[in-house]
C-alpha cells in the first residue's frame, strides 16, 4: 500500500485530499458531541452548586447558630460566678445544668453541651456519657482558641452515636482568665439530613461529604466512611481545590477520574468552620441524552465523505500536471548553475509557487556570492590583524640570538626586555594559525606588557581576574593585546601618576567575557561617542571605508575597530566590542565569545 501510494503523486493527493474531507467533517461531529456533552455538564453542575449552595447555607446557620450559643452561656452571671467561686455550689450547678439542658433540647442538632470545670474536677453536662472518644481528638486542657474537632463516637442513654464537638476556652468576663473550657456537640445523623436533598441530583445516584481541614469525612449518608481521609478513597481530589497563592480558598467544580469512572465533582468552602462539602456525581448520569446527536453526525459525515470522493478527481487532475513540471527541472537541475525556469501563468497557489520559485532562485545565487564575499573578507580581516604585529620570522631569530649575547654580557633587564619581545613575536605568529588558546592569548599579553613594563618602568601595573578552569578553551588570536595597548598608550601614559590595567575574565551564562580596564585618564564624552560611531559600522560599511594598513594598533579608532570586525566575523553581532569610559576615571572595554561554539570553518588551534 505504501509503495502504491509513493509511485503517483495523483493517488497520493487524492488520499490526501479525501483525508482532508473526512477529517474536518469528522472533527465537526466531535465539536458538536462536546459541545453537547458540555452544556448537559454544565446543567448538572448548576443543579448541583445551586443545591450544595443550600445545604452549606444550612450549615452556615448551625455553626454560627453554636458559636452565637456558646457566646451566650459563657456570658451568663450564673456560669461566671459558678466557674469564678472558691467551692461548689450544688444549686447553681443544678441550675446550670438545667439551663444546659434547656438549650441542648431547643436545637435538635445539638447532641450535648459540657462545661469542663477544672477548679472541681468535674463537669456540667446534659448528658451522662458512658463512653466517649473526644480524647483521641483533642487534650481538652490544651484547647487554647475555639476550634473544631473531628468526628468520632459517643455512648449514652440513647445508645452510640457519631458527633462532632465545637470546643472553646470559657475564661472570666472580668479578668480574661480561664476558668475552664465549653464544648458543644452535633449530632452528626441529624446533620446529615441535611444530605436528603441528594436524590433530586443525578438519579440519586450522587455523593455529599463534609470534610474538614485535615481531609477527614465528618458526615455522609455512607457511616463507614465517617472519619476517613478522603484522599483513601479519591487520590489527588484535595490537591486540585487547594487555596490559591493568596490563601483564599474559592468555589467551584472539576472533573475527576477518566473514561467510564470519571465523576463531575462541585465543592464549597464553609469558612466559619474552615470546612468543605463535596458533591460527587458520575458523568454517565447526564450524557446518555448525546448519543442520538453522536449518531446523526456521523451520518451526515458519511454522506459528505461520499458526495466529496466525486469532485475529488477534478481537482487532483488540475493541480498533478503542473507539479510533475516543477518535479522534473528540480529533479533535472545542477546546483553550479541557475534553477531552470518554470513559467506558469495564473493567479493560484501553482502560480504563486512559480513565481516563489524564481524568488528563492535568486536568492540562491546572492547567498552563494554573499559567502564568496564573507569568506574573502574574514581572511583579509586575519591577515590585517597579523600584518598589524612585526611578524618577519628572521626578525624572531635575530631576537633570540640577540638574547643570548646579551645575557653572556650580563645585561639581565635587556636581556628579559629582548625575550619578552621574542616570545611576544612567537605567539603572534603562531605558525599561522588562526585561533589560540585562552591561556596563550593571557601569555601574549604578559609577554607584551614584559617589554613595555621595562620601557615605562614604575608607570604601569597589570591586575589579573580570571577564572583559570577557561584556560582551555579557544579563541580568536590577537583580540586583547590591541585593547591593552590602547589602554596604556591613551589611557597610562598620558596620567601624571602610576596607573593599573585589569584583565578580567569571566563565564557568564555560556559565553566567555573578556574585560579590559585602566585606570588612566579616560575618554572625552565627544571622543567616546565618535569611537562607538566607528566601532558599531557594518561590515560592509567598514569594507567600503577601509583605512591605509600602514595604520598601527596605537590608532585608538582603527585598532578597536579591526578588533570589533573580526568579532564580528568570526562569532557574529552578540561579540561586538562595548566601551564605557569616564574622563579622569578609567576606561572599561569588553566584548564576548561563545564557551562551546557550534561551528568553525578554520580550527586549525593547536
Amino acid at each position: 500500500m505504501r509503495r502504491w501510494m509513493q509511485s503517483s503523486l495523483q493517488r497520493k493527493l487524492s488520499v490526501i485530499i479525501i483525508l482532508s474531507m473526512i477529517v474536518p467533517l469528522l472533527l465537526l461531529g466531535v465539536f458538536a458531541f462536546t459541545i453537547s456533552t458540555h452544556i448537559t455538564e454544565d446543567k448538572a453542575r448548576l443543579s448541583g452548586m445551586d443545591t450544595l449552595t443550600q445545604m452549606n447555607n444550612n450549615l452556615d446557620f448551625v455553626i454560627r447558630d453554636v458559636e452565637n450559643v456558646s457566646m451566650f452561656m459563657i456570658s451568663q452571671q450564673e456560669i461566671q460566678r459558678y466557674m469564678s467561686s472558691s467551692r461548689e455550689d450544688s444549686i447553681a450547678r443544678s441550675e446550670i445544668i438545667g439551663l444546659l439542658t434547656n438549650l441542648a433540647a431547643s436545637k435538635k442538632y445539638i447532641a450535648d453541651i459540657t462545661i469542663y470545670a477544672p477548679r472541681f474536677d468535674t463537669s456540667l453536662s446534659t448528658s451522662a456519657l458512658y463512653h466517649s472518644e473526644l480524647s483521641s481528638q483533642v487534650e481538652i486542657s490544651e484547647v487554647k482558641h475555639k476550634q473544631w474537632t473531628g468526628v468520632y463516637e459517643v455512648e449514652n442513654a440513647s445508645g452510640r452515636q457519631s458527633v462532632i464537638t465545637f470546643i472553646r476556652p470559657l475564661r472570666s468576663t472580668h479578668d480574661y482568665r480561664p476558668l475552664g473550657w465549653l464544648s458543644i456537640s452535633l449530632n452528626e445523623k441529624v446533620l446529615a439530613q441535611s444530605w436528603s436533598v441528594l436524590p433530586r441530583i443525578g438519579d440519586g445516584q450522587g455523593q455529599v461529604w463534609l470534610i474538614n481541614e485535615q481531609g477527614h469525612i465528618l458526615s455522609t449518608a455512607d457511616k463507614s466512611q465517617l472519619a476517613v481521609p478522603l484522599e483513601s478513597s479519591y487520590p489527588g481530589l484535595l490537591a486540585q481545590i487547594a487555596p490559591s497563592a493568596s490563601g483564599t480558598a474559592k468555589d467551584g467544580s472539576l472533573s475527576y477520574g477518566k473514561g467510564e469512572a470519571k465523576q463531575t465533582v462541585m465543592y464549597q468552602h464553609n469558612r466559619a468552620a474552615n470546612w468543605t462539602l463535596f458533591m460527587m456525581i458520575s458523568s454517565d448520569q447526564y450524557t446518555a441524552q448525546n448519543r442520538f446527536i453522536l449518531q446523526l453526525t456521523l451520518i451526515v459525515v458519511l454522506l459528505s465523505m461520499l458526495v466529496s470522493a466525486a469532485l475529488i478527481w477534478l481537482v487532483v487532475s488540475r493541480v498533478v500536471q503542473p507539479l510533475r513540471h516543477l518535479t522534473r527541472l528540480l529533479y533535472h537541475s545542477d546546483p553550479a548553475y541557475p534553477l531552470p525556469a518554470f513559467e506558469i501563468e495564473s493567479h493560484d497557489e501553482i502560480g504563486r509557487l512559480s513565481r516563489s520559485y524564481h524568488r528563492f532562485g535568486n536568492h540562491i545565487a546572492q547567498l552563494k556570492q554573499q559567502l564568496i564575499r564573507n569568506e574573502a573578507r574574514k581572511k583579509e580581516a586575519d591577515l590585517r590583524a597579523l600584518e598589524a604585529q612585526i611578524h618577519p620570522h628572521f626578525m624572531y631569530n635575530t631576537l633570540s640570538s640577540i638574547h643570548w649575547i646579551v645575557l653572556m654580557s650580563g645585561e639581565k633587564k635587556i636581556g628579559a626586555m629582548v625575550q619578552g619581545l621574542s616570545d611576544f613575536l612567537r605567539l603572534s605568529l603562531n605558525q599561522g594559525k588562526d585561533y589560540c588558546s585562552v591561556e596563550q592569548e593571557l601569555n601574549h599579553i604578559r609577554n607584551y606588557m614584559q617589554v613595555q613594563e621595562i620601557r615605562f618602568p614604575d608607570k604601569v601595573r597589570m591586575s589579573w581576574a580570571v577564572d583559570q578552569s577557561l584556560y582551555g578553551h579557544t579563541m580568536l588570536k590577537l583580540l586583547l593585546q590591541p585593547l591593552v595597548e590602547n589602554a596604556l598608550i591613551h589611557g597610562i601614559q598620558k596620567k601624571d601618576t602610576p596607573g593599573t590595567i585589569t584583565i578580567h575574565l569571566e563565564q557568564e551564562s555560556g559565553w566567555i567575557r573578556f574585560m579590559v580596564l585602566d585606570d588612566g585618564i579616560g575618554i572625552e564624552p565627544e571622543r567616546l561617542k565618535q569611537l562607538r560611531t566607528m566601532i558599531s559600522q557594518s561590515i560592509d560599511s567598514a569594507a567600503q571605508e577601509r583605512q591605509p594598513m600602514e595604520h598601527s594598533y596605537s590608532d585608538t579608532g582603527y585598532g578597536l575597530r579591526n578588533v570589533n570586525e573580526r568579532l564580528l566575523l568570526h562569532y557574529g553581532a552578540k561579540s561586538c566590542l562595548h566601551i564605557e569610559s569616564r574622563p579622569q576615571a578609567g576606561t572599561q572595554i569588553s566584548f564576548a565569545i561563545p564557551l562551546e561554539e557550534g561551528y568553525r570553518e578554520n580550527l586549525d588551534c593547536g
